[in-house]
Protein backbone atom coordinates (compact mmCIF):
# COMPACT_ATOMS: atom_id res chain seq x y z
CA UNK A 1 0.00 0.00 0.00
CA UNK A 2 1.65 3.44 -0.88
CA UNK A 3 2.46 5.52 1.86
CA UNK A 4 0.41 8.31 1.37
CA UNK A 5 -2.39 9.38 3.62
CA UNK A 6 -5.31 8.37 1.82
CA UNK A 7 -8.06 11.85 2.25
CA UNK A 8 -11.56 9.85 1.57
CA UNK A 9 -11.60 8.49 5.37
CA UNK A 10 -10.73 12.32 6.82
CA UNK A 11 -13.12 15.01 7.97
CA UNK A 12 -11.72 18.36 8.13
CA UNK A 13 -9.83 18.47 11.25
CA UNK A 14 -8.08 15.77 9.90
CA UNK A 15 -7.27 17.25 6.92
CA UNK A 16 -5.99 20.08 8.56
CA UNK A 17 -3.00 18.16 10.44
CA UNK A 18 -1.49 17.12 7.06
CA UNK A 19 -1.18 21.44 6.31
CA UNK A 20 -0.68 22.64 9.54
CA UNK A 21 0.27 26.54 7.57
CA UNK A 22 -2.52 26.79 5.84
CA UNK A 23 -5.77 28.49 6.48
CA UNK A 24 -8.37 26.23 8.55
CA UNK A 25 -10.81 26.63 5.45
CA UNK A 26 -8.80 25.37 3.72
CA UNK A 27 -9.38 21.83 4.85
CA UNK A 28 -12.82 22.36 4.67
CA UNK A 29 -12.65 23.35 1.14
CA UNK A 30 -11.07 20.44 0.06
CA UNK A 31 -13.22 17.96 2.39
CA UNK A 32 -16.35 19.51 0.35
CA UNK A 33 -14.46 18.61 -3.26
CA UNK A 34 -14.02 15.01 -1.95
CA UNK A 35 -17.79 14.81 -0.84
CA UNK A 36 -18.98 15.90 -4.40
CA UNK A 37 -16.97 13.36 -6.04
CA UNK A 38 -13.71 15.04 -6.73
CA UNK A 39 -11.50 12.47 -8.73
CA UNK A 40 -8.17 14.43 -8.94
CA UNK A 41 -6.74 17.75 -6.97
CA UNK A 42 -6.63 19.58 -10.25
CA UNK A 43 -10.62 19.41 -10.02
CA UNK A 44 -9.99 21.61 -7.00
CA UNK A 45 -9.73 25.07 -8.91
CA UNK A 46 -10.01 27.57 -5.31
CA UNK A 47 -6.66 25.58 -4.21
CA UNK A 48 -3.85 26.92 -5.20
CA UNK A 49 -1.90 25.23 -7.53
CA UNK A 50 1.73 24.88 -4.75
CA UNK A 51 -0.62 23.26 -2.20
CA UNK A 52 -2.30 20.83 -4.92
CA UNK A 53 0.93 19.86 -5.93
CA UNK A 54 2.01 19.35 -2.17
CA UNK A 55 -1.31 17.02 -1.35
CA UNK A 56 -0.27 15.34 -4.65
CA UNK A 57 3.03 14.31 -3.20
CA UNK A 58 1.61 13.45 0.08
CA UNK A 59 -1.72 12.65 -0.01
CA UNK A 60 -4.42 10.22 -2.36
CA UNK A 61 -8.17 11.12 -2.50
CA UNK A 62 -8.89 7.41 -3.25
CA UNK A 63 -7.04 4.08 -1.84
CA UNK A 64 -9.62 1.87 -4.80
CA UNK A 65 -10.86 1.90 -8.00
CA UNK A 66 -13.46 0.59 -9.58
CA UNK A 67 -13.33 -2.93 -11.52
CA UNK A 68 -16.64 -3.39 -12.95
CA UNK A 69 -20.13 -2.16 -13.09
CA UNK A 70 -23.06 -4.30 -13.44
CA UNK A 71 -27.13 -3.32 -14.04
CA UNK A 72 -30.33 -4.75 -13.57
CA UNK A 73 -32.91 -3.69 -15.24
CA UNK A 74 -35.09 -3.09 -12.10
CA UNK A 75 -32.46 0.18 -11.45
CA UNK A 76 -30.02 -1.82 -9.48
CA UNK A 77 -26.54 -1.20 -10.27
CA UNK A 78 -23.44 -3.64 -8.92
CA UNK A 79 -20.03 -2.11 -8.08
CA UNK A 80 -17.37 -4.35 -8.10
CA UNK A 81 -13.93 -2.54 -6.20
CA UNK A 82 -10.63 -3.37 -6.20
CA UNK A 83 -8.72 -2.84 -3.18
CA UNK A 84 -4.77 -1.96 -2.79
CA UNK A 85 -4.36 -5.51 -2.27
CA UNK A 86 -5.83 -6.93 -4.99
CA UNK A 87 -9.07 -7.61 -2.67
CA UNK A 88 -12.65 -7.16 -4.43
CA UNK A 89 -15.53 -5.96 -2.56
CA UNK A 90 -18.72 -4.99 -3.97
CA UNK A 91 -21.46 -2.58 -3.26
CA UNK A 92 -24.77 -2.00 -4.51
CA UNK A 93 -26.77 0.48 -5.36
CA UNK A 94 -31.01 0.27 -4.55
CA UNK A 95 -33.80 1.68 -5.73
CA UNK A 96 -37.62 1.46 -4.78
CA UNK A 97 -40.80 1.60 -6.23
CA UNK A 98 -40.27 5.66 -5.19
CA UNK A 99 -36.78 6.01 -6.86
CA UNK A 100 -35.28 6.32 -3.65
CA UNK A 101 -31.94 5.79 -3.72
CA UNK A 102 -30.09 3.65 -1.25
CA UNK A 103 -26.35 2.62 -1.30
CA UNK A 104 -25.62 -0.89 0.01
CA UNK A 105 -22.32 -0.98 1.70
CA UNK A 106 -19.34 -3.78 2.71
CA UNK A 107 -17.17 -3.79 5.72
CA UNK A 108 -15.34 -6.61 5.49
CA UNK A 109 -13.46 -8.36 2.51
CA UNK A 110 -15.14 -11.86 2.97
CA UNK A 111 -16.84 -12.23 6.25
CA UNK A 112 -16.32 -14.94 9.09
CA UNK A 113 -19.73 -15.99 9.98
CA UNK A 114 -20.38 -18.83 7.74
CA UNK A 115 -24.13 -18.40 7.05
CA UNK A 116 -24.93 -21.29 5.32
CA UNK A 117 -27.53 -19.63 3.27
CA UNK A 118 -24.99 -16.74 2.06
CA UNK A 119 -22.62 -16.13 -0.19
CA UNK A 120 -20.58 -14.16 1.25
CA UNK A 121 -20.24 -16.27 4.45
CA UNK A 122 -18.74 -19.36 2.37
CA UNK A 123 -15.99 -17.32 1.02
CA UNK A 124 -14.38 -17.06 4.79
CA UNK A 125 -12.81 -13.24 5.87
CA UNK A 126 -9.62 -11.65 4.19
CA UNK A 127 -9.92 -8.32 6.35
CA UNK A 128 -11.51 -5.40 7.81
CA UNK A 129 -12.12 -2.71 5.62
CA UNK A 130 -11.15 0.51 6.13
CA UNK A 131 -13.12 3.77 6.74
CA UNK A 132 -11.85 5.58 3.54
CA UNK A 133 -12.69 1.87 1.97
CA UNK A 134 -15.98 2.41 3.54
CA UNK A 135 -17.12 5.71 2.03
CA UNK A 136 -15.22 5.46 -1.30
CA UNK A 137 -18.00 2.70 -1.91
CA UNK A 138 -20.56 5.38 -1.22
CA UNK A 139 -18.47 8.01 -3.38
CA UNK A 140 -18.21 5.26 -6.54
CA UNK A 141 -22.43 4.91 -6.57
CA UNK A 142 -22.97 8.53 -6.89
CA UNK A 143 -20.53 8.84 -9.57
CA UNK A 144 -22.76 6.62 -10.92
CA UNK A 145 -26.46 7.54 -9.66
CA UNK A 146 -26.38 10.88 -8.46
CA UNK A 147 -27.07 11.61 -5.24
CA UNK A 148 -27.97 9.07 -2.49
CA UNK A 149 -30.49 9.42 0.13
CA UNK A 150 -29.84 6.06 1.93
CA UNK A 151 -26.99 3.84 3.64
CA UNK A 152 -27.38 0.47 4.75
CA UNK A 153 -24.37 -1.72 6.09
CA UNK A 154 -25.57 -5.08 4.44
CA UNK A 155 -22.94 -5.75 2.11
CA UNK A 156 -20.21 -8.31 2.59
CA UNK A 157 -18.84 -9.14 5.98
CA UNK A 158 -20.24 -8.47 9.88
CA UNK A 159 -20.08 -4.41 10.39
CA UNK A 160 -20.07 -5.23 14.37
CA UNK A 161 -16.46 -6.72 13.96
CA UNK A 162 -15.51 -3.63 11.84
CA UNK A 163 -17.56 -1.03 14.09
CA UNK A 164 -14.54 2.04 14.20
CA UNK A 165 -13.80 2.03 10.73
CA UNK A 166 -17.83 2.02 9.85
CA UNK A 167 -18.14 4.65 12.97
CA UNK A 168 -15.32 7.00 11.27
CA UNK A 169 -17.16 6.59 8.21
CA UNK A 170 -20.42 7.73 9.16
CA UNK A 171 -18.83 10.83 10.72
CA UNK A 172 -17.22 11.24 7.37
CA UNK A 173 -20.43 11.10 5.57
CA UNK A 174 -22.84 12.43 8.10
CA UNK A 175 -20.05 15.43 8.06
CA UNK A 176 -22.25 19.06 7.99
CA UNK A 177 -19.32 20.55 5.69
CA UNK A 178 -19.82 17.31 3.73
CA UNK A 179 -22.48 15.11 2.10
CA UNK A 180 -24.71 16.00 5.35
CA UNK A 181 -26.26 12.70 5.29
CA UNK A 182 -28.67 12.39 8.38
CA UNK A 183 -27.57 9.29 9.86
CA UNK A 184 -31.52 8.24 10.85
CA UNK A 185 -31.08 7.22 7.37
CA UNK A 186 -28.14 4.61 7.66
CA UNK A 187 -29.04 0.82 9.26
CA UNK A 188 -26.20 -1.25 10.23
CA UNK A 189 -27.17 -5.17 10.04
CA UNK A 190 -25.48 -7.87 12.34
CA UNK A 191 -25.94 -11.48 12.38
CA UNK A 192 -25.90 -11.30 15.94
CA UNK A 193 -23.13 -9.24 17.78
CA UNK A 194 -24.42 -8.86 21.15
CA UNK A 195 -21.11 -6.88 22.41
CA UNK A 196 -21.76 -4.75 19.39
CA UNK A 197 -25.51 -3.78 19.95
CA UNK A 198 -24.40 -2.78 23.48
CA UNK A 199 -21.03 -0.43 22.03
CA UNK A 200 -23.71 0.51 19.10
CA UNK A 201 -26.03 2.01 21.60
CA UNK A 202 -23.83 3.21 24.59
CA UNK A 203 -21.28 5.25 22.04
CA UNK A 204 -23.39 5.55 18.74
CA UNK A 205 -23.17 6.60 15.93
CA UNK A 206 -27.34 6.66 16.06
CA UNK A 207 -27.69 4.67 13.41
CA UNK A 208 -30.81 2.34 12.94
CA UNK A 209 -30.10 -1.23 13.75
CA UNK A 210 -31.12 -4.30 11.74
CA UNK A 211 -30.56 -8.02 13.20
CA UNK A 212 -29.93 -11.20 10.83
CA UNK A 213 -32.55 -13.05 12.93
CA UNK A 214 -33.47 -15.50 10.28
CA UNK A 215 -34.79 -18.01 12.78
CA UNK A 216 -35.81 -18.19 16.36
CA UNK A 217 -35.60 -21.50 16.70
CA UNK A 218 -32.40 -21.92 19.07
CA UNK A 219 -30.88 -25.61 17.14
CA UNK A 220 -31.86 -24.85 13.49
CA UNK A 221 -30.39 -20.98 14.07
CA UNK A 222 -26.88 -22.84 14.98
CA UNK A 223 -26.91 -24.81 11.83
CA UNK A 224 -27.64 -21.80 9.36
CA UNK A 225 -25.44 -19.33 11.44
CA UNK A 226 -22.45 -20.59 13.13
CA UNK A 227 -22.26 -17.80 15.18
CA UNK A 228 -26.01 -18.30 17.42
CA UNK A 229 -23.59 -21.10 19.02
CA UNK A 230 -22.04 -17.85 21.38
CA UNK A 231 -24.53 -15.42 20.70
CA UNK A 232 -28.06 -16.77 22.25
CA UNK A 233 -31.39 -15.76 21.30
CA UNK A 234 -31.69 -14.86 25.30
CA UNK A 235 -28.94 -12.56 25.02
CA UNK A 236 -30.10 -10.86 21.73
CA UNK A 237 -33.29 -10.34 23.24
CA UNK A 238 -31.77 -8.51 25.89
CA UNK A 239 -29.19 -6.40 23.69
CA UNK A 240 -31.92 -5.80 21.46
CA UNK A 241 -34.13 -4.47 24.40
CA UNK A 242 -31.26 -2.55 25.69
CA UNK A 243 -30.75 -0.78 21.84
CA UNK A 244 -34.38 0.47 21.74
CA UNK A 245 -34.49 1.59 25.43
CA UNK A 246 -31.40 3.64 25.44
CA UNK A 247 -31.31 5.19 21.56
CA UNK A 248 -35.77 5.36 21.35
CA UNK A 249 -35.19 3.36 18.07
CA UNK A 250 -36.88 0.14 16.94
CA UNK A 251 -34.91 -2.92 15.72
CA UNK A 252 -35.86 -4.55 12.44
CA UNK A 253 -35.92 -7.92 12.50
CA UNK A 254 -34.70 -9.71 9.33
CA UNK A 255 -35.48 -13.70 8.33
CA UNK A 256 -34.23 -15.02 5.08
CA UNK A 257 -36.68 -17.51 4.16
CA UNK A 258 -36.03 -20.65 2.50
CA UNK A 259 -38.15 -23.28 1.22
CA UNK A 260 -39.28 -26.12 3.39
CA UNK A 261 -36.56 -24.62 6.15
CA UNK A 262 -37.79 -21.84 8.17
CA UNK A 263 -41.55 -21.28 6.76
CA UNK A 264 -43.85 -23.30 8.64
CA UNK A 265 -46.17 -22.80 11.50
CA UNK A 266 -43.74 -23.69 13.78
CA UNK A 267 -41.24 -21.41 12.57
CA UNK A 268 -43.61 -18.83 12.79
CA UNK A 269 -44.52 -19.30 16.45
CA UNK A 270 -41.15 -19.13 17.76
CA UNK A 271 -40.81 -16.04 15.72
CA UNK A 272 -43.85 -14.72 17.42
CA UNK A 273 -42.27 -15.41 21.09
CA UNK A 274 -39.12 -13.92 20.19
CA UNK A 275 -40.69 -11.04 19.05
CA UNK A 276 -43.42 -10.53 21.29
CA UNK A 277 -43.47 -7.47 23.44
CA UNK A 278 -40.18 -5.62 21.62
CA UNK A 279 -40.19 -3.39 19.99
CA UNK A 280 -39.16 -4.46 16.56
CA UNK A 281 -40.25 -4.71 12.67
CA UNK A 282 -40.41 -7.80 10.98
CA UNK A 283 -38.59 -7.73 7.34
CA UNK A 284 -38.95 -11.19 5.53
CA UNK A 285 -36.73 -12.03 2.80
CA UNK A 286 -37.22 -14.80 0.22
CA UNK A 287 -34.20 -16.63 -0.27
CA UNK A 288 -32.01 -15.19 -3.02
CA UNK A 289 -30.49 -18.08 -5.07
CA UNK A 290 -27.09 -19.02 -4.88
CA UNK A 291 -25.04 -21.59 -7.05
CA UNK A 292 -23.99 -24.50 -5.05
CA UNK A 293 -25.82 -24.00 -2.03
CA UNK A 294 -28.61 -26.38 -0.48
CA UNK A 295 -31.58 -24.12 -0.03
CA UNK A 296 -34.63 -23.31 -2.56
CA UNK A 297 -36.63 -19.70 -2.79
CA UNK A 298 -39.83 -20.22 -0.78
CA UNK A 299 -43.29 -20.02 -3.03
CA UNK A 300 -45.79 -17.03 -3.02
CA UNK A 301 -47.77 -19.45 -1.00
CA UNK A 302 -45.32 -19.76 1.42
CA UNK A 303 -44.19 -16.30 1.95
CA UNK A 304 -47.61 -15.52 2.45
CA UNK A 305 -48.56 -18.18 5.00
CA UNK A 306 -45.83 -16.88 7.41
CA UNK A 307 -46.18 -13.35 7.02
CA UNK A 308 -49.78 -13.82 7.92
CA UNK A 309 -48.91 -16.00 10.91
CA UNK A 310 -46.65 -13.31 11.60
CA UNK A 311 -49.53 -10.24 11.34
CA UNK A 312 -52.09 -12.68 13.15
CA UNK A 313 -49.70 -12.70 16.51
CA UNK A 314 -49.54 -9.19 16.44
CA UNK A 315 -46.45 -8.29 14.92
CA UNK A 316 -45.71 -5.46 12.35
CA UNK A 317 -44.62 -7.46 8.70
CA UNK A 318 -42.99 -6.54 5.61
CA UNK A 319 -41.69 -8.45 2.65
CA UNK A 320 -38.59 -7.34 1.15
CA UNK A 321 -38.82 -6.88 -2.85
CA UNK A 322 -36.73 -8.79 -4.73
CA UNK A 323 -33.97 -6.69 -6.65
CA UNK A 324 -30.77 -6.92 -8.46
CA UNK A 325 -30.82 -10.37 -8.82
CA UNK A 326 -29.87 -10.38 -12.26
CA UNK A 327 -26.68 -9.08 -11.42
CA UNK A 328 -26.13 -11.24 -8.09
CA UNK A 329 -26.60 -8.00 -6.28
CA UNK A 330 -29.45 -9.09 -4.03
CA UNK A 331 -29.46 -9.85 -0.25
CA UNK A 332 -26.90 -12.80 0.51
CA UNK A 333 -25.62 -12.78 -3.36
CA UNK A 334 -22.68 -10.70 -3.14
CA UNK A 335 -19.33 -12.67 -2.98
CA UNK A 336 -16.20 -11.77 -5.28
CA UNK A 337 -13.11 -10.93 -3.80
CA UNK A 338 -10.37 -11.53 -6.42
CA UNK A 339 -10.09 -10.15 -9.65
CA UNK A 340 -10.94 -13.03 -12.03
CA UNK A 341 -10.61 -11.58 -15.17
CA UNK A 342 -9.63 -8.14 -15.85
CA UNK A 343 -12.47 -5.68 -17.40
CA UNK A 344 -12.83 -2.21 -17.54
CA UNK A 345 -15.19 -0.28 -15.27
CA UNK A 346 -18.21 1.64 -17.28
Amino acid sequence: MSNKTVLSGCIPEDIAALIPHEPLFKSTQIFKWIANGAQSFDEMTNISLELRKKLEAGCSIYSSSVHMVLSDADGTLKLQIELYDGLMIEAVLLCDRERRKTACLSTQAGCAMGCTFCKTGTLGFARNLTASEIVEQFLYLEREAGKLQNIVFMGMGEPMLNLSAVRQAVTVLSHKAGRNLSVRRITLSTCGITEGIYELADKGPAVRLALSLTTADPELREKLMPVAKSQSLDKLKEAIRYYSEKTGHRCTLEAALMKDVNTGKKSAQNLIAFASRLPVLINLIPWNPVEGLPYEAPSKKEVDFFCKALENGGLNVTVRTKRGSSVAGACGQLGKTKIEEKSSAS
